[in-house]
């Protein structure tokens, strides 16, 4: 039996995409989990190996299991039918928006961020995600 033939996966594209790029290719031959399940699973694993990688202080071993967090995390966006770099482009929006309305809000206080404390900077954050709930 051949060989398939693998489809090139140019480390020029997003990583995000990239990974995108290589579940689906790889769920093609049935490398894939049969459903969402366990890919949840497969994430709380993660997320415990980058907990015990960050404790160690090994900053190889943390690169490595927050590399495999996030790869989990974008093939969990291909169960859910989301495209993992659209979504956190539209997150990275949603922060700097955010954080545009806390030093908006902080500023009307005579203040600079830096005079600002984490907890006001928080409660202006709430404020401002209810703000676009109500939208």
């Amino acid at each position: 039996m051949a060989a398939q033939k693998k489809p090139a996966f140019p480390k020029s594209l997003p990583a995000l995409v990239r990974a995108q790029r290589v579940t689906e290719w790889a769920s093609r031959f049935g490398f894939d989990w049969p459903s969402v399940d366990p890919v949840w699973k497969k994430i709380e694993e993660e997320w415990g190996e980058l907990k015990t990688a960050a404790s160690s202080g090994d900053e190889n071993r943390i690169r490595e299991e927050t590399g495999d967090l996030l790869f989990s995390l974008v093939n969990l966006s291909r169960f859910l039918n989301v495209e993992a770099e659209a979504t956190l482009s539209q997150a990275v929006d949603r922060f700097l928006r955010r954080f545009a309305y806390v030093e908006t809000k902080i500023q009307n206080q005579g203040k600079t961020l830096s005079e600002a404390t984490l907890e006001e900077m928080d409660a202006f954050w709430d404020e401002a995600k209810r703000a676009e709930r109500l939208k």
